[in-house]
């Protein structure tokens, strides 16, 4: 599903996000990316859809080497969900904004349609079609900006501490919908309890380079986890 292999990232000051980094995820697999603060994890993600170019190494998503010029197509099969949803939202209502991604793409509006539906239904959000992002709680945000995801029908979904901001009755909820999609998800979180909760892998990056790549057992061992700043 997805194949990344001595991944380097460099900022233009010079500064290296991403060190020689190489990790697999399989269909449906659900794995966390956990490290300290500065430790390259949203770095990572924003180079998985071509944000931040890669320096040198190769991204390979379902078949499909990302380049320049696959970009677009590179972009249709991953799904990407900011820590801060009011990055994803921005049109007037909720339904448009999951409109937006296929009608980007091309699809027609009766395409768009039954995307943007199937979307809000998956999530059980149909009833914010038409409200306005601005009058959403910080739960309903997070839901919005999946399902503005969703209605690409990614096959991998990428998610930046999804937990941030939510109260604990919108996390439960939101555990529950992320326990449940099918697709292939790296969630870089710092929320521990999450992880153990929804992922079935931990990958840990310490300064751009993978520490660990190992189980669930990682997250109840203190002294590991120290030395690497959380």
């Amino acid at each position: 599903m997805l194949h990344v292999t001595d991944l380097v990232i460099d900022y233009p000051d010079g500064t290296r996000a991403v060190d020689a980094l190489s990790f697999s995820l399989t269909p449906g697999e659900t794995v966390a990316l956990i490290g300290a603060n500065g430790a390259g994890k949203t770095s990572l993600l924003l180079g998985l859809v071509g944000i931040l170019p890669s320096t040198s190494g190769e991204i390979v998503v379902a078949g499909q080497q990302l380049t320049k010029k696959t970009l677009r197509e590179v972009r249709a099969k991953v799904g990407l969900v900011f820590q801060d949803p009011d990055d994803q939202l921005f049109m007037p209502t909720v339904g448009e904004d999951v409109a937006f991604g296929p009608r980007s793409f091309g699809c027609d509006d009766q395409e768009t349609a039954v995307r943007v539906e199937s979307a809000l239904a998956g999530l059980s959000i149909g009833h914010l079609a038409s409200r306005s992002p601005l009058k959403l709680s910080a739960g309903e945000k997070r839901l919005g900006a999946i399902a503005t995801v969703l209605s690409m029908k990614p096959e991998l979904l990428l998610f930046d501490e999804p937990t941030a901001f939510l109260d604990p009755k919108a996390r439960r909820n939101l555990i529950t919908v992320m326990s449940e999609l099918p697709q292939a998800k790296l969630i870089a979180t710092h929320d521990l309890d999450f992880a153990r909760q929804v992922c079935s892998r931990v990958l840990l990056i310490e300064k751009g380079k993978l520490i660990t790549d190992t189980g669930l057992d990682l997250l109840d061992d203190p002294v590991a986890l120290e030395s690497s700043g959380l």
